[in-house]
């Protein structure tokens, strides 16, 4: 029964981590089809680095005493997440819009 238990365990662990991959390749055909906006370019980011969260986790599951490597993962993506929409409201208040069309690096 044990071995069952664990086949289904193991089993569904693959299953986990080829959908995590498919949501990564997901979000990274998001992020390099999505030129126009700096919010949706951030939007993507993220779920790119949410993917990856579940799968540092998925693996983190195997090793008992390696879970705190998961928690400054997520650390890491929640300060990513904070500069961006700081850049985001910066550039918004210079500029107005958030497209990249509108933004001239010559222009001061």
């Amino acid at each position: 029964m044990s071995f069952l238990l664990s086949l289904l365990v193991a089993g569904s662990m693959s299953m986990f981590l080829y959908m995590s991959g498919l949501i990564f390749l997901g979000g990274l055909i998001s992020f390099s089809s999505n030129r126009k906006h700096l919010l949706a370019a951030l939007l993507s980011i993220e779920f790119i680095m949410l993917s990856l969260f579940w799968i540092v986790s998925l693996l983190m599951m195997k090793f008992v005493y390696v879970s705190f490597i998961s928690l400054v993962f997520l650390t890491f993506i929640v300060c990513e997440a904070s500069l961006g929409l700081s850049l985001l409201v910066c550039l918004i208040r210079s500029h107005g819009v958030d497209f990249f069309d509108m933004m001239n690096v010559l222009v001061c």
